[in-house]
C-alpha cells in the first residue's frame, strides 16, 4: 500500500495508475476510483479532463486513510456513507446492507406485474391505492423505491433494527417519499393486511465461504439457519395472515434456493408461484399469490 510519500508530487493520472496495479476481485478499481473521486469532490471524468492535478497534503492523506479500510475490505458505500439504487442515492452505514444492482429485479417484477402496472386495486368500482410492507427494510431502498415509482401505494418499512429503521426514515424524508416505518420482528408488530409484502431477508447459509467477503456488513441482516431457508420460511408461512385476499408475495433468495423457496411457498398454499432471473441469469426472485379460501 503507497504511503503518502511515495504519493506526494503525483498527479492524479499517475495516482490512478498505481490503483491499477492494486485492483483485484477484492479490491476493484472501480472502488479505488470512486474513493478518489469523493475525496477531491470531482465527477470521474475530471480524471481525463485534468489527469495533471496534483492533490493536496490534506487529499493525500485522505485518500491513503481510505486505501487502507478499502484494502481490509470494507466496501467503499461504507466509507462514502451512500449507494446508488435504481437510480438514486441511499445513505448507508454499518447497521445496514448495501444495496446491491441485483435486488432492483424485485422492483422492476413489481412494476411490471398487472396488479400493479395501474398503481390501484379497483374493487367494485372503487379505486384504492396499493398497500405495500417492505419486510427488513434495511435502508429502505426496495420500499422507498416503490413508493416513488407509485406515487399512490401506502408503503410501510418494517426493521427490527433501531439503526437500520433510522436510516431508512433518513432515506425516505431525504428522497421525499411517503413511507410509515415500523420497528418489529418481521411481523410480529404488523397489525394490517397488504396487497404486496417484499422482501429481501437473510438468506445465506452460515456455513458459507462467500461470507468471508461479507465481514463488513451486519452478519444478522446476511445468514439465516436451516440452509438459509429460516427466516424465508418463516416469512412465507406467517404471512399469509398479513395478506389481503389475492395479496402478492415477492422474496429475494439466492441463486440455489429458487426450488426449495417455490416448494415453501406451495406448501403453504399459495397460487401462481414462479421464480425471476436477476440481470446475471441466476434464479434470484420468487412471487406467490395468496387466496383466503376462509
Amino acid at each position: 500500500m503507497p504511503t503518502i510519500t511515495q504519493l506526494h508530487g503525483l498527479t492524479v493520472r499517475q495516482i490512478r495508475e498505481i490503483f491499477k496495479t492494486l485492483s483485484s476481485d477484492a479490491l476493484p478499481l472501480h472502488w479505488l476510483d470512486g474513493w478518489l473521486s469523493y475525496v477531491l469532490n470531482q465527477p470521474l471524468a475530471f480524471f481525463i479532463t485534468d489527469g495533471d492535478y496534483q492533490p493536496t497534503e490534506d487529499e493525500l492523506s485522505s485518500i491513503q486513510a481510505g486505501l487502507a479500510r478499502l484494502s481490509s475490505g470494507e466496501p467503499l458505500a461504507y466509507l462514502i456513507g451512500r449507494q446508488s439504487f435504481w437510480g438514486r442515492e441511499f445513505s448507508v452505514n454499518a447497521h445496514t446492507l448495501i444495496p446491491r444492482a441485483d435486488t432492483e429485479i424485485l422492483i422492476e417484477t413489481v412494476l411490471n406485474h398487472p396488479k400493479f402496472k395501474q398503481n390501484t386495486d379497483r374493487l367494485d368500482g372503487i379505486t384504492k391505492p396499493v398497500t405495500i410492507l417492505d419486510l427488513g427494510t434495511g435502508t429502505g431502498c426496495i420500499g422507498i423505491t416503490l413508493a416513488l415509482e407509485l406515487p399512490l401505494a401506502q408503503v410501510t418499512l418494517v426493521d427490527v433494527s433501531t439503526e437500520a429503521l433510522n436510516v431508512a426514515a433518513q432515506n425516505s424524508q431525504r428522497l421525499e417519499a411517503d413511507c410509515q416505518v415500523l420497528q418489529s420482528d418481521w411481523f410480529v408488530k404488523v397489525v394490517d393486511k397488504f396487497d404486496l409484502i417484499i422482501t429481501n431477508p437473510p438468506y445465506i447459509n452460515e456455513n458459507d465461504e462467500h461470507l468471508a467477503r461479507l465481514q463488513h456488513e451486519p452478519i444478522t441482516a446476511l445468514v439465516a439457519a436451516e440452509s438459509g431457508l429460516a427466516d424465508i420460511r418463516h416469512i412465507i408461512k406467517t404471512g399469509r395472515a398479513y395478506l389481503k385476499d389475492g395479496g402478492l408475495m415477492a422474496i429475494e433468495h439466492g441463486f440455489d434456493q429458487a426450488e426449495a423457496v417455490r416448494n415453501l411457498y406451495l406448501s403453504s398454499g399459495y397460487l401462481d408461484v414462479y421464480t425471476i432471473q436477476d440481470y446475471g441469469g441466476n434464479d434470484r426472485v420468487t412471487l406467490g399469490r395468496y387466496k383466503n379460501c376462509g
